[in-house]
Parts: structure tokens; C-alpha cells; sequence
């Protein structure tokens, strides 16, 4: 497996098994698969709801010899409604126990937005709305600057809770005012990246400040169909430049699009629930993309986001939250 390292001397893998929008009754068996088939970066959160599940199928691939815990890259998130001091260690305590673990190699922001605090016993993992049942249903943001989360973030690190934090959906403004008082950097910025929505300056940014960059959604459109946030003429796999490059290199789309974002230094975390497809998602270092390749593939963005609380928001939550513009 090819690693990125970052900026403490660790490894981060190249490729991780995404666990966003895998059902909690297939959960465990998901992770234990991924883990047996050669996965050693897991990509968690509180909010996919399913940590209790990862972590059984964690225990039982350490249980039955697959891998050992220092093995792994367990990465988890922070979520919105956790982000006032006193209630960043409860989270992270909530997940690691969900998970089975003492420790977390990567914590991370879920996203640059403070929803108001919803209690455990109230609701958990929380979602986006404060009250569900409300007659006018919405979200309810609250005024926590992102100053007081990191240092809260930052006290996790001190105390041994995770290794490194780290953040998801920041642009370079939002990054650059961390930066001028973050006592402990961050790792890594986790951020939609695919083709139709390369992100070359933030890729650059993030190299350059030594941040390393994670590719969430790397294979595009297909995750949000169902959720009516892409339609299917926007699939990247079926795009007849991916699968030429597919055709000559005797390769699959997939692999081809993962092959790009790890090539350009990117981390990437897909996801499947198909043994086979986890297998051939992992089969990326045995061929290079030319640099006209590159190109091509690049050449496809169309600075398309799939996940953008500026819409989905509005949309599904009835709240408009741009955080990109």
C-alpha cells in the first residue's frame, strides 16, 4: 500500500474505506471484509451513524488475526453540533467508545458549521435538524468560533485521545486563519475531490503548507443519486474519456479515476460493499497514468459539487448554509 506522509512523520494510506452511507446491519461485515481484503485506512464518523457496527467488525478482524489496531488508520469527525469546548472531548469519548478504541489515529472537523448542542439521550448521533418533531422543522446554527472548537481539538491531542486532527470541507481562507493560530497544525483536509471538481488551488495550498489532502466521493456522481443530488448523465465512470483511458490501460473506470487522485497526491477513500470491487479498488499501484492522461482526466472538471450544504441545506433542511462561497 502507498502512503502519504504527513507533516508528524506518520503514514497515511492512500486508500481508505469510506463508511458513509453504509447501512448499519451490514456495517461490521462491511469492515471486516474491507479489512481482510487488505484495507488499513478507515474513514468513520459520528454522523454515518454506524460507528458501533465498525467497531464490532474492527474487534473481530483483530479478534481472528487479520490485523493488529496499530495496523489500522481509524479516522472519525466531529460533528456540528459538538463543536462548543465543553462538548468536543464528550464527542470524541462517544466515538471512541462506539468504536471499541483508546484511540483515534485522525480526528476531524465535519464540517466549518455550529449547529446548537443536541444531548446524547436526546438523539444521537444528532443529524442535522435540532428538533424533528418542530412544527417548522430546520436547523439551528449557533455562533462557535472555529478558534474555540481547535483548541478544544487541540486538548485531545495533549490527552492522548487521538493522534491527529485535522479538518473536512475548509476552502484556503478558512485554512489560512486556522493556520495563524493553530498551536498544533492540521494533518489533513478531507474535501469532495474528483474529477468534475478537482480543486487545484486547494491541492496546491495544501502541499504547500504540508496539509494532506483526502479525496471524499473520488468516483463522483453514483453516491448521490439516490439522494437526488447528481442524476446519472453526470457519472464520471461512464465518461467516455475515463473509459478510453480504461479500455488502453485494461483497466476499470474506477480504477482509473482512484489511480488519478492518488497520483496527483491525493488520498482517496471509496466505497463498496462488494468484495470484488474492494479488491480491485486497492489494485492501483501497478500502473501509472502518462502525463497526457493527467491531463485528460483533469481537463474534465467542471468545478461540480456534488455535497454542498449551500444546496442540500436549503433543500433538505429548510436552511440555507453556504460555506464555499
Amino acid at each position: 500500500m502507498m502512503t502519504f506522509s504527513l507533516s508528524t512523520g506518520a503514514a497515511l494510506p492512500a486508500v481508505g474505506f469510506g463508511f458513509w452511507k453504509v447501512e448499519r446491519s451490514d456495517a461490521a461485515k462491511v469492515a471486516q471484509k474491507a479489512i481482510n481484503v487488505g484495507y488499513r485506512h478507515l474513514d468513520c464518523a459520528c454522523d454515518y451513524g454506524n460507528e458501533v457496527e465498525v467497531g464490532h467488525g474492527i474487534a473481530q478482524a483483530i479478534d481472528t488475526g487479520l490485523c493488529r489496531r496499530d495496523d489500522l488508520w481509524i479516522t472519525s469527525k466531529l460533528w456540528n453540533t459538538f463543536h462548543s469546548a465543553e462538548h468536543v472531548r464528550m464527542a470524541c469519548e462517544k466515538s471512541l467508545e462506539d468504536l471499541g478504541l483508546k484511540q483515534l489515529d485522525l480526528y476531524l472537523i465535519h464540517f466549518p458549521i455550529a449547529q446548537k448542542y443536541v444531548p446524547f439521550d436526546m438523539r444521537y448521533p444528532p443529524g442535522w435538524f435540532f428538533d424533528p418533531a418542530a412544527p417548522e422543522v430546520r436547523m439551528e446554527e449557533t455562533r462557535v468560533p472555529i478558534s474555540e472548537t481547535w483548541a478544544a481539538m487541540e486538548k485531545l491531542v495533549d490527552d492522548g485521545l487521538v493522534k491527529h486532527i485535522g479538518i473536512c470541507n475548509f476552502g484556503t481562507s478558512l485554512l489560512r486563519d486556522l493556520l495563524s493560530y493553530a498551536r498544533i497544525r492540521p494533518a489533513v483536509l478531507q474535501v469532495e475531490s474528483h474529477p468534475f471538481l478537482v480543486q487545484e488551488k486547494l491541492l496546491r495550498y495544501c502541499q504547500q503548507e504540508k496539509i494532506a489532502f483526502t479525496a471524499f466521493s473520488p468516483l463522483g456522481a453514483a453516491s448521490y443519486y439516490s439522494l437526488g443530488m447528481a442524476a446519472p448523465h453526470e457519472s464520471l465512470l461512464d465518461h467516455s474519456v475515463v473509459q478510453c483511458i480504461a479500455l488502453e490501460k485494461h483497466r476499470s473506470a474506477a480504477q482509473v479515476l482512484l489511480r488519478w487522485g492518488v497520483q496527483r497526491g491525493t488520498s482517496v477513500i471509496p466505497k463498496t460493499s462488494r468484495v470484488a470491487r474492494m479488491k480491485e479498488n486497492l489494485q492501483l499501484f501497478d500502473f501509472e497514468l502518462s502525463p497526457d492522461e493527467m491531463q485528460s482526466i483533469s481537463g474534465l472538471d467542471r468545478h461540480r459539487r456534488f455535497n454542498d450544504p449551500g444546496v442540500f441545506c436549503e433543500t433538505a433542511f429548510h436552511t440555507f448554509c453556504p460555506i464555499y462561497e
